[in-house]
Order: structure tokens, then sequence, then C-alpha cells
């Protein structure tokens, strides 16, 4: 079985999303369902069929991160390693290239979302940055060609 890696905050997240999914949306939907009904003819009904359909995306998402939790690493703060690039780091990067400053937590590839700093460990750069030191310089290979990061500052 797949290990699932999260931080503390990434575990909250998901579940506070399974809750709000049990708890309002099924009970939304439910209800949505039932003024669809009470329409009368079912297989003319465009408001049934979407209801039943927001149903199955709600009911496949609780699936989904239910089987995620069944099998989730939590990453401790007292499991990330003092001065080294490791799952749950902050770390502050320059990029070489074009001499700006970029600042990544890795994290486990379930939590990853590269667009608010959150990187995979399996991402080229996460996977490149693990096990680094301040003050090093780290080559990365990616679609676009090698980029070359150096690493200002790690902290929890």
């Amino acid at each position: 079985m797949e290990q699932n890696v999260l931080t503390y905050e990434g575990l909250r997240k998901l579940e506070a999303e399974l809750e709000d999914l049990k708890t309002t949306k099924r009970k939304e939907v439910a209800q949505k369902i039932k003024e669809a009904r009470a329409q009368g003819d079912l297989s003319e009904n465009a408001e049934y069929d979407a209801a039943k359909d927001q149903q199955g995306e709600i009911e496949s998402r609780i699936a989904e991160i239910e089987k995620l939790l069944r099998n989730v690493v939590v990453i401790d703060d007292e499991d990330i390693q003092e001065g080294q690039v490791s799952l749950g780091s902050k770390v502050l990067l320059l990029d070489m290239e074009f001499d700006e400053e970029l600042e990544y937590t890795i994290v486990g590839s379930t939590e990853a979302d590269p667009m608010n700093g959150l990187i995979s460990n399996e991402s080229p750069v996460g996977s490149a940055l693990l096990g680094s030191t301040e003050g090093s310089v780290v080559e990365v290979e990616t679609p676009g060609g090698t980029q070359s990061f150096k690493i200002l500052k790690i902290s929890r």
C-alpha cells in the first residue's frame, strides 16, 4: 500500500473537507434531488440529472479522501532535520538564472500545490533539494532545461 505523506496542516485541510462533504454537501445535494423529483417526470429533468451527477462527484471525493487518510503518514516537526532539506522543510531559494528569490515547502505529492509554494518531494525541484544544506547550489533537470538554485535558508 502506498503511503500518503502529509503535513499536519494538509491533514487538517483534508479532514475539514471530508467533514464538509459529509455534513453539508451531502445534505444540499439530497435536497436538490428531492426538489427535482417533486417536479415530476425524471426522464427529461435536467435539474435531477445535474443533482445526481453532483451527488456522484461528492461521493467519489469522499471515497478518495477516506482512502488517502487510511494510509497517511504525518510529517512531525521533530522529523524535520535541522539545516538539511527534508519533507516539511521550508526552503528559501535563489533562482540563479533570473536572480529571483523563491520560497517553497517540501510536501508529499498528495498535498502539493506549486502555485501556493507547496512542492512535492517527487517533483524535479523537490527531489533535487532533498538532503541539501544551506549555501549549496542545486542543479535541477526540468523539461525546460537545467535550472540552478542556491539554498539561502532552510526552516521548519
